[in-house]
């Protein structure tokens, strides 16, 4: 069972995203088909509740529906990672709604709280992990995650991936080499960051960009796959001016860009965002348009 979802992770893992209409309500009729496009071309592990997917905009109800909705849409097609977050106790909530509804895995986010200690990160994780028998995934955002917190966590016979989102590979390749369980390390920072993961450990990737388009997901994945790195730089020229965008205002961009480019594409019924994230700039707008042409997936 574990052997079988981590063999999983070790590819692409799509954070899908949670479309809403124009009154910001959740928009069901493109979450099926944002899920469907991904299924569709082939896509292993689909995480609802990601950052991709606007979580921490997401009341906790409405994940726990995001969650149930997207995990029946995928029917066991692939696997199913969900979100889980905010205090240790709605976390576990999330995590035994994510269990009930069928969910292949929990994806843990790193609490957003001013202060952290090691001690209190280590029992954050043991409590979420209590509640559930599910495999768990770890999403590490900052350094503050130390590397020995990592390597007792990992521990945890539910651990069976970490999502590392820190863009400094020192760290990560120490976080790497502190762990001494048999765990699948997930480049958390997408296609920009994977072969520089890849060159210091790392099997899996994430990405928001397959929301748009896979066949560039796919060809970074074989390139790295088969440690083709003059190939992986290829497919990254060709994705970082879409990454690069969604990286601008201080990452502000990141669900705006991805969510415009699938509307302007037909993949949902509106680019909508919830505050404190917004609509891009028309300027911005006119770039994404720009790479979509660029990348052949647009002819005007």
């Amino acid at each position: 069972m574990v052997d079988s979802i981590q063999s999983k992770l070790k590819g692409i893992n799509a954070i899908n995203v949670t479309p809403f209409n124009d009154q910001l309500e959740i928009d069901w009729d493109s979450l099926k088909k944002n899920v469907e496009f991904l299924l569709e071309r082939g896509i292993e592990a689909i995480y609802p509740c990601g950052n991709t997917g606007e979580f921490y905009a997401l009341t906790v109800e409405e994940a726990k529906q995001v969650t149930r909705f997207v995990t029946e849409t995928i029917g066991k097609r692939s696997l199913s990672i969900a979100g889980v977050g905010y205090d240790a106790r709605t976390a576990s909530e999330l995590a035994e709604n994510a269990e009930k509804a069928g969910a292949d895995g929990i994806m843990v986010h790193q609490p957003v709280h001013p202060y952290i200690l090691p001690a209190g990160m280590i029992a954050y994780y043991k409590q979420i992990a209590s509640s559930t028998s599910l495999p768990m995934v770890l999403y590490i955002r900052s350094e503050q995650v130390t590397h020995e917190v990592l390597a007792e966590v990992s521990e945890l016979p539910n651990v069976v991936a970490v999502k590392y989102a820190v863009n400094h590979p020192p760290s990560f390749r120490k976080a790497v080499e502190a762990v001494k369980k048999d765990i699948v390390w997930i480049c958390g920072t997408a296609e920009t960051w994977a072969p520089t993961f890849y060159a210091a450990g790392a099997e899996g990737f994430t990405s928001g960009m397959v929301n748009v388009d896979t066949k560039r997901s796919f060809a970074m994945l074989e390139a790295l796959q088969s440690g083709n790195y003059p190939q992986a730089m290829a497919v990254w020229n060709d994705v970082l001016p879409f990454e690069e965008l969604r990286e601008a205002n201080k990452n502000g961009n990141n669900v705006s860009v991805v969510k415009e480019a699938m509307y302007q594409l037909g993949l949902i019924s509106s680019s909508a965002v919830r505050p404190p994230i917004a609509l891009l700039q028309q300027h911005e707008k006119q770039r994404v348009s720009e790479i979509l042409k660029a990348w052949g997936l647009t002819h005007h």
